[in-house]
């Protein structure tokens, strides 16, 4: 996470925690590898050792296990069995499918659960296993982010997908019970595909005596801790996170994704930008404060943020951001190309996010007052998203786009059907982070559909609770929101809505 020359030891140091560095370099030539390494004590820049290995590159774990110990050595650090252990052990013999590992850990280490970066992940991770069956470090990152998707439904959340998901999970415990990341892929399936929060954190706190040190404990504590709508430890597991891994740009993100939820802009803000420290011009950290910029009414801070971007459908949020940025501004005809020219070659990897894109384009050609083009858009949303619905019977935010959708073709029985059974498939009282999601889509429909009773009620129960919201980046509905977004157009002359409007930035 740092520069290759990095200046300033002693402030990285500080960053880290640590007192001492090591720092090194890795030269390839066919089968040969060299490493050259040296351990620098961080407070006076002086080096206390330094060594080059030259090796095959069927040998590189050696050389990995040799170079720990030799720092445990200077540092006259004195290792227990256990941790001979684990730094003489292996993860693999197939170089071919270590490098895909690392392939799969660079995707996961993200700052953000995109489709990008969950189907890039999921790749390398799944050619891994494949070239060595016996992987358990692989099978069980696998199941973390398989089920990491499944939950962001950055994946398809099909009943296949999560069948692979125990399936891996399972695979990697029986290989190894003792290894922390597959007592952590069983929580995660517990977690994402099960929603037994209880027994999620029970695997969690398991692994934890085998990765003491390790960021993922806590965070995945407080991924579950927000779904139960305890915001405040999640609050606290995130913090402890962040101190034990100060430069892991997706801690920060979700930590800024919480903070967005409670509509704690300033916090949030404060988060992503360390995110930008460590990954500058991070394109979702960007579109993060884009939408918090919409959240707050400020259009053009919103814009300066977004016009430099230039997305493609797997960057779906950020992508999402920039098209509702024109629909808040009500020029959306220079956004209309960019997303033809998306759609004209849709990725099958995406499933039901391209219809998804599809009522994006239609809303945004409404808007821009080409109504029977936005008509025939939705046509063909509605026959590109209801083939999704057979392998993904419980998937809301789908649902919730065909209601969406409906809606556009003023079929209002059918919107108002599919907003209630989005609300079916995801309770609040199961999810409190998405489960409010549905209930958006129905103060949506309702507000357009001349139901406007239901519109105002379902709004006043979301501006009154913290939750990830349906469009763009997930950001929650706000009174500026609200004011801009044309969807609410049929209750302005209600002074219930001007009402809400009006009212301070809920805290």
């Amino acid at each position: 996470h740092y520069k290759s020359a990095p200046e300033n030891l002693p402030e990285i140091a500080r960053q880290l925690g640590v007192a001492h560095i090591l720092e090194g370099s890795v030269q390839k030539s066919g089968d040969a590898v060299r490493v050259n390494v040296q351990l620098i004590k961080a407070a006076n820049d002086s080096h206390l050792w330094a060594d080059t290995f030259d090796r095959k590159l069927t040998d590189i774990f050696s050389v990995e296990s040799e170079i720990a110990k030799a720092i445990a050595d200077q540092l006259r650090a004195k290792l227990t069995g256990r941790e001979e252990q684990e730094i003489a052990a292996k993860p693999t013999d197939n170089v071919e499918a270590y490098d895909a590992y690392l392939r799969g850990l660079a995707y996961n280490l993200k700052t953000q659960t995109t489709p990008a970066n969950s189907l890039g992940a999921q790749k390398y991770f799944r050619d891994a296993v494949r070239l060595d069956p016996k992987f358990t470090l692989a099978w069980a990152l696998l199941s973390i982010v398989e089920a990491r998707g499944y939950i962001a439904q950055n994946l398809q959340p099909t009943v296949a997908l999560r069948e692979e998901i125990r399936q891996a999970a399972e695979t990697a415990f029986t290989l190894q019970p003792n290894l922390g990341e597959a007592v952590l892929g069983k929580g995660f399936y517990h977690y994402a595909c099960l929603k037994d929060y209880d027994t999620a954190v029970r695997y969690f706190e398991q692994a934890r005596q085998f990765l003491p040190n390790s960021s993922q404990i806590p965070a995945a504590l407080a991924y579950v801790m927000r779904r139960r709508g305890e915001w405040e430890r999640s609050d606290a597991y995130l913090n402890e996170a962040e101190r034990l891994d100060p430069r892991n740009a997706s801690v920060f993100t979700v930590h800024a994704t919480n903070y967005i939820c409670l509509r704690r802009f300033p916090e949030a803000l404060r988060k992503l930008e360390q995110v930008l420290d460590i990954t500058p011009d991070d394109v979702d950290a960007l579109a993060l404060k884009a939408s918090i910029a919409q959240a707050e009414g400020d259009l053009p801070r919103a814009a300066r943020l977004l016009a430099p971007l230039y997305l493609n459908a797997d960057d779906t949020q950020a992508l999402e951001a920039q098209v509702y940025q024109t629909i808040l501004e009500r020029r959306p005809a220079q956004i209309i190309p960019r997303l033809k020219e998306i759609l004209a070659k849709p990725d099958p990897t995406l499933g039901f996010v391209n219809g998804e894109l599809r009522f994006w384009l239609g809303w945004a050609q409404e808007v821009a007052g080409d109504h029977n083009a936005a008509h025939e858009t939705w046509r063909q949303a509605r026959s590109e998203l209801e083939p999704f619905l057979k392998e993904q019977p419980d998937n809301y935010s789908l649902i919730g786009d065909l209601a969406l959708t409906m809606m556009g073709l003023g079929d209002k029985a059918s919107a108002l059907a599919l907003s209630e059974r989005a609300m079916a498939a995801n309770p609040i009282e199961r999810d409190a982070l998405r489960g409010p999601v549905p209930i958006e889509i129905l103060a949506r429909v309702a507000a357009r559909m001349g139901e406007p009773n239901r519109a105002i009620a379902a709004l006043q129960k979301l501006l009154s609770i913290p939750y990830a919201g349906p469009l763009a980046d997930n950001a929650p509905l706000t009174p500026a929101l609200l004011r801009l977004d044309p969807m609410f157009d049929p209750l302005r002359n209600d002074p219930r809505f001007e009402k809400l409007v009006a009212s301070p930035a809920p805290k």
